[in-house]
């Protein structure tokens, strides 16, 4: 072990998809280094309330070294959250099930790790569960990874179960034992093939990335089992290979060997500030990656300096440092770079920001939303309240956006899917004590008249006094699509004055707030042609009423019918999901225009679309449900187009 590795604290995140044993795992790396994580309430991996969607932060110190340890949610629904914690590690550990169906799930992780550049290994756990081919399964996981995959472990099986692992660099066998024991056994006959196929193979790998081991193997020289250690380490820190190890978190089997992999080739802090170029001194500087209560309380990533308890940081004052090494936090009177803590009281410091020095560190942009409802409070005294709170969520949540709609008067809620926005409900709920009554969002139709009319309006009332006079005659005509509405005076000979004619204008433009069907009337001309005025009893008034009167009789007559927002969609999947999103898309209406490859991402698509919005309220869901979960998509108003039901 070299002696620089033990210089300072490490951090790593485990992340995977939804139900692969990650939370599994951390309890039982944070049992192992003698920090036991018991889990409260229901299991984190439903994924359907406020606690499945918090990553959970422990601290612990294995032969001495200390760890921080971030155990993120795996619904795709809070990637976001994920990738955030992806910028504040020194490497993730990637937790997968033991099957090719469930390895399908990883291309969107793998992805975000790539281009983070950040190192990584692959965990495949419940490895008492392997039921096909280890060589197929790991066929499997490559065709996933740009970065060639580096097996580091081959299980040993007697009959089904898998009852150990062979040690690819030293070629030993060991057999699982209680929890985390092992006991040594000779190499099974059966196995001395595959095993030297393996070693030969993780040589040839590590060879790729260095020409002295490459020409050490072209003379015949095997390289020695230390040499491949050196070479892994090296190479798993600068992200240009990826480490596969095996286990059961459940059982304890496979989790102390996972630490030793750990222990050797986790980068230290110092080169993973190095990599993301955070400048080096002696301040402290720290990066939120996650926030609370609009900073009540931040988890932040120390780059570099020593954190002390009250230090000023970017102007804002720390309230506390807390460390977690089991159910409960501990407060601590300082932490170092490369740990990560919760600070206590940043109250107004929001998710990315880099507190402490000028570094402008890049953090990821939250994604586009793409499911929405509406929401409002069921005490209409709420709602100043909600407002404040809808504000503090997004503050905490850059994924989540909201948007006060005009033309339908909602106020909608956006966000990655329907457990994300139902885990915001909930914390408005039992944060912020605002009770809110949700649906979805309406569609802002409008419509529009398909011929031209002539409509003459005339009021006439006599009540005592002045009386009201106005009389005018309008042409009502449709106009091209998108061109909006359009008022036309061709009075002549002061057939009405002058100073009456704003009234008209103001008046025709407000007769286009609801129409006949109910909607916001568009691409409508109105053309003043004619009329008269009693010179005592006509008025501003008059001509507002004769003309409102005109406008409503005469788009009732001119054949109204109803537009609905058609949107430009992007839909983007992979390959062999492509003719799936075709098929999704046009059974929604939608009218392909094509498809081409992902920018960037070999072996995906962009299915292009114009589909009615109407139809894109639960998209998202069928999308997921079609693609295995990895279906993502993007949407503009494009148009409003004649609506067809």
């Amino acid at each position: 072990m070299n002696g620089q590795k033990a210089a300072g604290p490490r951090s790593i995140a485990l992340i995977g998809p939804q139900g692969a044993g990650k939370s599994t795992l951390f309890d039982a790396l944070m049992g192992a280094a003698g920090a036991p994580h018991k889990r409260q309430g229901e299991p984190r991996g439903n994924g359907r309330s406020a606690a499945a969607a918090e990553a959970r932060l422990g601290h612990c110190a294995f032969l001495g070294e200390r760890w921080s340890i971030l155990d993120c949610a795996g619904s795709v629904e809070f990637a976001f959250e994920t990738e955030a914690a992806l910028t504040a590690v020194d490497l993730a550990v990637v937790v997968v099930e033991p099957t090719a169906e469930r390895v399908a799930n990883l291309p969107l992780l793998l992805k975000s790790l790539e281009q983070h550049g950040l190192p990584h290994f692959i965990f495949i756990n419940k490895i008492d569960a392997l039921a096909g081919s280890f060589s197929d399964l790991i066929a499997a996981l490559q065709s996933h990874s740009a970065r060639p995959l580096a097996p580091r472990q081959l299980p040993i099986r007697a009959g089904d179960a898998v009852v150990g692992y062979v040690d690819v660099v030293t070629e030993r066998a060991y057999r699982y034992g209680d929890k985390q024991e092992v006991q040594p056994i000779e190499l099974p006959a059966a196995m001395i093939e595959a095993e030297r196929e393996a070693h030969e193979g993780l040589a040839e790998a590590l060879a790729d990335q260095d020409d002295a081991l490459m020409e050490k193997i072209l003379e015949d020289m095997t390289p020695t089992a230390d040499e491949l250690y050196a070479h892994l380490s090296k190479d798993q820190a600068r992200d240009s290979i990826v480490e596969v190890l095996i286990g059961s978190a459940s059982r304890g089997h496979g989790v102390f060997r996972l630490w030793k992999a750990l222990r050797h080739d986790v980068p230290l802090a110092l080169e993973t500030a190095r990599r993301r170029g955070v400048e080096g001194g002696d301040q402290p500087a720290v990066q939120i990656f996650k926030t609370v209560q609009a900073g009540k309380l931040c988890y932040g990533r120390i780059w570099r300096g020593a954190l002390r308890d009250g230090a000023t940081l970017g102007g804002v004052r720390v309230g506390g440092i807390y460390r977690f090494a089991g159910t409960d936090s501990v407060r601590a009177p300082e932490a170092d770079a490369g740990e990560l803590v919760a600070l206590g009281r940043l109250d107004g410091v929001s998710t990315g920001a880099f507190l402490g020095a000028s570094d402008n560190e890049p953090f990821p942009e939250p994604p586009p939303p793409v499911y929405e409802l509406a929401i409002a409070p069921k005490d209409r005294k709420d709602d100043v309240k909600l407002s404040a709170a809808l504000g503090k969520l997004t503050q905490d949540d850059p994924s989540l956006s909201v948007e006060h709609r005009i033309e339908t008067g909602e106020t909608i809620l956006k966000g990655q899917g329907e457990i994300h926005l139902n885990v915001a409900i909930e914390r408005l709920s039992s944060i912020y004590n605002v009770e809110v009554a949700v649906s979805a969002p309406k569609i802002a139709y409008k419509e529009t008249i398909r011929r031209a009319v002539s409509q003459h309006a005339r009021l006439k009332r006599q009540t005592g006094g002045h009386g009201q006079f106005a009389d005018v005659k309008l042409e009502i005509e449709p106009r091209p699509r998108g061109a909006g509405f359009l008022f036309v005076d061709k009075i002549v000979g002061g057939a009405i004055p002058r100073n009456y004619i704003p009234a008209v204008r103001e008046a025709a433009e407000e007769a286009m707030q609801k129409g006949p069907l109910g909607y916001p009337v568009v691409d409508v001309a109105v053309t003043l042609v004619d009329g008269t005025f009693h010179a005592v009893d006509s008025s501003d008034m008059a001509f507002r009423t004769a003309t409102r009167m005109g406008v409503v009789e005469g788009l009732a007559k001119a054949e109204p019918f109803l537009l609905e927002p058609v949107d430009h969609v992007i839909v983007s999947v992979p390959n062999a999901f492509t003719a799936a999103a075709q098929r999704l898309l046009s059974g929604r209406r939608g009218q392909i225009m094509g498809y081409m490859e992902k920018p960037g991402w070999p072996g995906w698509d962009d299915v292009e679309a114009l589909a009615p919005a109407a139809e894109l309220h639960d998209l998202i869901m069928q999308l997921r449900s079609d693609t295995m979960g990895l279906g993502a998509y993007r949407r503009r108003f494009d148009h409003l187009s004649e609506a067809r039901r």
